[in-house]
């Protein structure tokens, strides 16, 4: 069974940072594009970052700068490290896996920037 695993999200003051961490298994996860997905209350779910098989990376503009994703493929995990952080950032977090027409979601972590 194939299971996608969050963790690492909790309370942050503004300015402050976490490390959200995704692991994966019993999947062939080098393969994969991977990606990290938020959703706040009453808003649309938003594509935050990418990283392909190639370790290449994409950001949506409001983290650019801020969040960097990275992966250990010798850990099936992928990371999303959140500096800087802002109210604005406050939402469910969660990851994406996609190879070919293979799909997978994990269950999502709250996030919660608060002073």
């Amino acid at each position: 069974q194939v299971q996608l695993v969050e963790s690492g999200g909790g309370s942050v003051q503004p300015g402050g940072s976490l490390r959200l961490s995704c692991e994966a298994s019993n999947i062939r996860f080098a393969f994969y594009t991977l990606r990290w997905y938020r959703q706040a209350p009453a808003n649309q779910r938003e594509l935050v970052a990418t990283i392909n098989p190639d370790a290449s990376t994409n950001y949506a503009d409001p983290v650019k700068g801020r969040f960097t994703i990275s992966r250990d493929n010798t850990k099936n995990t992928v990371y999303l490290h959140m500096n800087n952080l802002k109210f604005e950032d406050t939402a469910v977090y969660s990851c994406y896996a996609q190879w070919i027409t293979n799909t997978y979601w994990g269950q999502g972590t709250q996030v919660t920037v608060s002073s």
